[in-house]
């Protein structure tokens, strides 16, 4: 697997299963309807911010990353990244390389730490992923998101040092 700068030209890749979790609704707190041009502008990121793909050998996407500061100002220091790994290729390690990579370019980047404001609580892949990682629950919103299956369910807030 091979990280790389992701560009306009992998955004058809992208997109349909971008459109497919975001349309799901059980892991990301963008509009449902999100249209094509909105979460082709929301995800692929301009410098010094960051957006990868992790392709295979034939080159076929299997997930995408975006890394970005936190909080602009005097809060810049902190890094924030959002991850996608295409349903079809879940369970192989994609989503964990994507997030080993974000962090390294965070530290390289010179951040001091990495926040991920709104990580749903049902999301136990990714819960379990990030605190593998390094990352801690700082704090949990109650009943900050509401999931077309569990219902209102906590959105935590989740921090590691870098």
């Amino acid at each position: 697997m091979l990280i790389r700068e992701a560009t306009t030209e992998d955004w058809p890749a992208i997109w349909p299963f971008f459109h497919e979790i975001v349309a799901a609704g059980e892991t990301f707190t963008y509009p449902l309807e999100l249209s094509e041009d909105d979460a082709r502008d929301w995800w692929l990121l301009k410098a010094p911010n960051r957006t990868v793909v992790a392709v295979d050998d034939d080159g076929t996407v299997l997930g995408t990353a975006k890394m970005n500061n936190n909080h602009m100002g005097n809060g810049g220091h902190i890094a924030s990244a959002s991850y996608m790994v295409d349903p079809e290729h879940s369970g192989h390690g994609v989503g964990r390389a994507l997030c080993v990579y974000t962090v390294e370019w965070a530290r390289s980047a010179g951040f001091r730490a990495m926040q991920f404001n709104a990580v749903v609580e049902t999301n136990h892949y990714a819960v379990r992923l990030y605190r593998s990682l390094g990352f801690e629950i700082l704090g949990t919103l109650p009943e900050g998101f509401n999931h077309p299956k569990h219902g209102f369910v906590g959105l935590h807030i989740m921090h590691r040092a870098l």
